[in-house]
């Protein structure tokens, strides 16, 4: 494939980042000329305070490969990453930070794994030395927990840093939920898949605007869009505790008043009374359980996802 033929689209979510932009407008425009290649950088500005927004028009002014997509608040970066995606008119969308954290000179390997026939070239963030207990911990934690409980599986340490072919583009923007997680929507998607494994770089300025209370956040919608289980989850308490209490209510039952306490263990009628309670709460759980199953139906039909995605072969020009 002649790259030369094919158009770029690079979709950077930028808040608050107004000190790294010229800084990432250089690197990206050094490595995609080099690949003398047609490309778009698309700036997404969501809801800036500083003068990110300024920052992308004084470059736009001078360079028209630079589009800038300002949202009229801060959306959130799911929902920066989608608008530069529906905006996107390359063969191919390379997803990546503002922060500079991303190593840009990857870019060419991205493309490579891409002409070899990948649809989706995933950037693996290497565990630095220097991340803290508790951030390792909870992205381990995070992905433990996504893996057993959602039908859909994420690679450990997967970055929003990645590629996608244009026909992953089309059916992504057939996605229609509003609390998304971008890459887990990609991975639910399929197609086939690839990865470039890469050490992330320090931030060069501020600070990281993605704090403890929005990681939870995601790992929350991330939790709620990709897996019905938390949904279930009382239904399955339910089930568990009135088998539990009903077998313990029996046998405190047989042998009080039917064996006559041969054991001497001297259950109270209190102690009983407990057992039917906590069944009945198991009960009153299995139904929410049920009712449960038809929410999860009635979601599976709101969020309006495809039934399946076709994949089609690729033809490369030589």
């Amino acid at each position: 494939m002649q790259l030369a033929n094919r158009f770029i689209s690079v979709v950077i979510p930028v808040y608050n980042e107004a000190a790294n932009i010229r800084a990432l407008w250089k690197q990206l425009s050094n490595v995609l000329h080099g690949l003398d290649v047609k490309y778009e950088l698309i700036f997404v500005d969501d809801g800036s305070t500083d003068d990110s927004a300024a920052e992308i028009r004084r470059l736009k002014k001078s360079h028209h490969q630079v589009r800038l997509i300002e949202l009229s608040r801060n959306f959130g970066k799911e929902t920066a990453v989608t608008a530069g995606i529906h905006a996107a008119k390359g063969d191919a969308v390379i997803l990546i930070d503002a922060d500079l954290q991303h190593p840009v000179e990857l870019i060419p390997e991205f493309i490579t794994k891409w002409q070899e026939g990948a649809d989706v070239v995933i950037g693996i963030r290497k565990p630095a030395s220097d991340w803290a207990l508790l951030t390792n911990f909870t992205s381990w934690l995070f992905y433990k927990i996504i893996t057993l409980i959602s039908e859909t599986k994420m690679v450990p340490r997967s970055t929003d840093y990645r590629l996608l072919d244009r026909q992953v583009i089309e059916e992504f923007n057939r996605l229609t939920e509003h609390q998304r997680i971008t890459r887990g929507l990609i991975d639910w998607l399929g197609f086939q898949q690839d990865f470039v494994v890469f050490e992330a770089a320090k931030r060069i300025d501020g600070k990281s605007r993605y704090g403890l209370r929005k990681r939870l956040q995601l790992a929350f919608n991330s939790f709620v869009s990709l897996s019905l289980f938390p949904l279930k989850l009382a239904g399955y308490l339910g089930v568990l505790i009135t088998l539990i209490s009903g077998a313990t209510g029996v046998f405190i039952f047989v042998e009080k008043f039917i064996l006559k306490d041969p054991w001497g263990l001297a259950f109270s009628s209190s102690g009983l009374l407990a057992m039917v309670m906590l069944f009945m709460s198991g009960v009153i759980l299995s139904c929410l359980g049920l009712v449960a199953m038809y929410i999860a139906s009635i979601h599976r039909e709101v969020i309006n996802r495809p039934l399946y995605v076709v994949r089609h072969d690729r033809e490369y020009q030589k």
